[in-house]
């Protein structure tokens, strides 16, 4: 079958596309674009994996070199997808996504080989490309005494891009919030196959945008009116807890009040199903100048609850912990620590634990907290750190401190809990990484009665699971480690599932805090959500994406029974 014309001067050679099979796609696409275009079996089973459960097998994977080449496949898709329905564009960087939100099994465009660059930075804000690693971007801003604060514990391995499609979140956001908080202003590749700016508009602006005839004036007029006619209803929505990656932040678009009127708060945190982002534009935060953290060490678990809540009284910058679980996975794989930090910086960070070690003489604790505090001098930050520790003097011998009121003393833990699932992910013997109740959010009042009660579900399926998290916003991961591709450890899963989400919304929280829904918990929020608010999300979509060609499966395109399907047999 003949391939497809080079376009010259407009969209004529795409309405003259012939029906073209998966085959053809490669050939077609090459023609079309300057980046490279694979269909190996190698970046097949690359690209068919993400951090999440789940495998997805793409036909091709695109590196696109500019926006031109992802508007032309855009383009392409949309005018075949009536003859190929499995024809659809998911776009991929860093894949640390644990919601199956970077596999798709049509087409994959990977922004790390050519959207990688840091365009400008300066104290206030950058502008970056998504395929950009966030390692990479913080030594810029760093340059400036800047940071973007969002980052999540995958902060060595996600890019940019991921942070914005997931609204990520991480141990800042306590102090700071999430992604959606820091993103000014998108490049976006909407289903129209154009690249559209998208920031906040002030009245008299989102009146002259909705005026225009045409695709961007009709889009933006349906989004308007489906908020403002449901305009309590959808306020009503928003999840009471202090972050969410669920659904469509529908809730905080149009704000009646300043008349403000922001589609960035669509874009973030909709895991690439609403259009495609080329370019990104940051505020970003003096980076704090000084900083340490009291270390608590907890005997048990019993209770956990009461101590987050004396801590928070302290307003810490940062509030971590991680179980005993993933503390002795940390020792046992010490060495592989230097693959991350280089064997200098190893080697410093052992010396560095060895005090710590002595304080387990009278056992391994069951979980290490880290209230970090920052601050503009040394004794700023040594009275807050000692206040906290002659404060829980109430919790007597439950529980051993340490301070560390050194950024270098305390990052010890910090790196801890940042590598503890990418440690689980490759070195657990027989078992992998089920990453399925995993983001977990309620208001902190609730967890002395929450903790316990979760801590039975876990315990009921039998499940052995590593609990760790951002203590302070009652925002927890619970990682199980399971041999999924056993069937009677799969059949726990939605049992599982639905009574963990049940106990989650009793206590008036959300099941994702930072890890969006993907093909996770996509096809359950409907348990979170009215069915009135699930149709605004539906009908969100349907605006943006009428044709379903954006990372379909994922949210309200999710289905259980496609997603367990789709469960890794290989890892």
């Amino acid at each position: 079958m003949p391939g497809v014309e080079k376009s010259v001067g407009g969209s004529d050679a795409y309405d003259r596309l012939k029906l073209v099979s998966m085959s053809d796609i490669k050939t077609d696409i090459e023609k079309l674009i300057e980046g490279e275009v694979d269909d190996s079996a190698k970046a097949k089973d690359y690209y068919s994996h993400d951090a999440s459960m789940f495998e997805l097998r793409p036909e091709v994977v695109i590196s696109p070199k500019n926006s031109a080449d992802i508007q032309k496949v855009v383009k392409y898709v949309s005018a075949n997808k009536s003859a190929n329905s499995n024809l659809s564009i998911t776009a991929r960087s860093g894949g640390t996504c644990m919601s199956g939100g970077a596999i798709n099994q049509s087409i994959i465009l990977d922004m790390t080989k050519h959207f990688n660059k840091i365009k400008q930075v300066d104290s206030h804000e950058a502008n970056v490309q998504p395929g950009v690693y966030y390692r990479d971007f913080e030594k810029a801003t760093l340059e400036c005494d800047a940071l973007m604060p969002s980052f999540p514990a995958s902060r060595e391995l996600c890019t940019v891009g991921g942070m914005v499609s997931n609204n990520s979140g991480g141990e800042k956001s306590l102090e700071f919030g999430k992604t959606e908080n820091f993103v000014q202003e998108l490049k976006v590749i909407l289903s129209d196959g154009k690249e559209y700016t998208i920031k906040p508009l002030k009245q008299a602006e989102l009146e002259e945008k909705m005026a225009q005839k045409n695709y961007e004036g009709r889009l933006y007029k349906k989004i308007f009116d489906l908020i403002n006619d449901n305009y309590d209803e959808i306020k009503a929505a928003k999840p009471k807890v202090s972050k969410d990656s669920t659904g469509y932040h529908l809730w905080n678009v149009w704000d009646r009040k300043k008349s403000i009127f922001d589609l960035t708060h669509l874009i973030v945190g909709s895991q690439g199903t609403l259009g495609i982002v080329t370019d990104i534009k940051f505020r970003l935060v003096p980076c704090p100048k000084e900083s340490g953290s009291l270390i608590i060490f907890l005997n048990h678990m019993d209770n956990l609850g009461e101590v987050i809540n004396k801590v928070m009284e302290h307003k810490p910058a940062t509030f971590e912990g991680f179980d005993n679980y993933t503390l002795m996975l940390s020792f046992k794989l010490f060495f592989e620590f230097r693959k991350t930090l280089g064997l200098k910086e190893t080697a410093k960070l052992g010396l560095m634990l060895l005090p710590s070690l002595l304080n387990f003489r009278r056992g391994i604790p069951k979980m290490v907290l880290i209230a970090q505090f920052t601050a503009d001098t040394d004794e700023e930050i040594v009275a807050k750190v000692r206040n906290l520790h002659k404060d829980m003097s109430e919790f007597g011998h439950e529980a051993l401190f340490e301070e560390s009121e050194t950024e270098d003393q305390e990052k010890k833990f910090q790196i801890m809990r940042r590598e503890s699932f990418n440690l689980l992910r490759k070195k657990v013997h027989e078992k992998h990484t089920a990453p399925f109740i995993d983001d977990l959010i309620v208001p902190p009042r609730y967890l002395p009665e929450f903790l316990p009660e979760l801590r039975k579900i876990i315990n009921k399926y039998k499940l052995v699971a590593t609990v760790a998290g951002h203590m302070g916003d009652g925002n927890f991961h619970v990682i199980p480690l399971m041999k999924i591709e056993l069937q009677s450890e799969r059949a726990k899963l939605e049992p599982a599932m639905r009574e963990v989400n049940a106990l989650v919304l009793k206590y008036g929280g959300s099941m994702s805090g930072e890890h969006n829904d993907g093909m996770t918990r996509g096809p359950w929020l409907d348990q979170q959500y009215s069915e009135e608010i699930m149709d605004h999300f539906r009908s969100i979509k349907n605006i943006f994406d009428p044709k379903n060609i954006f990372n379909p499966h994922k949210k309200t395109d999710a289905d259980w029974d496609f997603s367990m399907a789709h469960i890794r047999q290989h890892f």
